[in-house]
C-alpha cells in the first residue's frame, strides 16, 4: 500500500464512525417534530387542532340528533371584592385576573358562564361577563361592567376559538384547567368553584 493510500484510508475511518451518530440525531429530530404535530392536532386549545368556526356551532349534530341551541343568558349582579379569586395565567402576563365565584354557572347547553375582572399594573380595571363552551373550546363575551355598577351588552355575539398561544391566555387557562374536561363541563358548579378557590387545576386523566 502506498503512503498516499494509507493516509487517505486513515481519514476515512473516523468519518464512517460518525454516520450512526448522525442517524440517531436525525431520527430524534424527526420524532420531536412528529410529537409536536400530534399535540397540535389533538389539543383543542392549539389553533390548528380544530377548523375555525365563526358560528359557534359544531360541525355535526349533537348526540340527540338536534342542532345545538344556546340558552338565554341572564347577566349576574356586579361582582363584589369578597367574591373574587385570583386566576394565575403565568409570569409573562402584564395583567392580573380574578373570577367572581358567585357568578359561575353551568347551563344545559354545555356553556360555563362567569364574570372576569382584569386589572392592569397601572390600576385600570375591566369587568366582563363571558361564557366558555367546552365542546368546541370557544368563548363568548356577553357584557361589560360599567363604573356605576351597570352592565353594557357586548355588540359582538360570535363565539371565538380559544387559543393557548394568543394574548387572551386567561380563557385557555380557565377552560383547560378549571372549567372543561374531555369536551364537557368538568363536574358541578361547586366543583369548579372549589378548584378556583384552592387554585387546584384539573389533573390530566383525573
Amino acid at each position: 500500500m502506498s503512503t498516499s493510500m494509507a493516509f487517505d484510508f486513515a481519514f476515512r475511518i473516523p468519518a464512517a464512525k460518525k454516520i450512526p451518530q448522525l442517524l440517531v440525531l436525525t431520527a430524534s429530530l424527526l420524532l420531536s417534530g412528529i410529537a409536536a404535530q400530534v399535540h397540535a392536532a389533538t389539543d383543542p386549545f392549539y389553533p390548528s387542532a380544530v377548523p375555525q368556526s365563526n358560528s359557534g356551532l359544531p360541525d355535526d349534530d349533537s348526540d340527540d340528533g338536534k342542532s345545538w341551541q344556546e340558552l338565554k343568558t341572564q347577566i349576574p349582579p356586579t361582582p363584589q371584592a369578597a367574591n373574587l379569586v385570583p386566576l394565575d395565567v403565568g409570569p409573562t402576563s402584564s395583567m392580573k385576573f380574578f373570577v367572581d365565584i358567585n357568578s359561575i354557572s353551568a347551563g344545559s347547553d354545555g356553556v360555563v358562564r362567569y364574570t372576569l375582572v382584569s386589572k392592569s399594573q397601572g390600576g385600570a380595571e375591566n369587568i366582563s361577563y363571558e361564557g366558555i363552551r367546552c365542546q368546541t373550546a370557544e368563548n363568548k363575551l356577553y357584557a361589560f361592567g360599567q363604573k356605576d355598577g351597570s352592565w353594557s351588552r357586548s355588540r359582538i355575539s360570535d363565539w371565538k376559538r380559544i387559543s393557548e398561544v394568543s394574548g387572551n391566555r386567561q380563557h385557555a387557562e380557565l377552560a383547560k384547567n378549571y372549567l372543561c374536561q374531555d369536551g364537557t363541563v368538568a363536574g358541578k358548579v361547586e366543583d369548579i368553584r372549589s378548584r378556583l378557590r384552592s387554585n387546584r387545576p384539573i389533573k390530566p386523566g383525573s
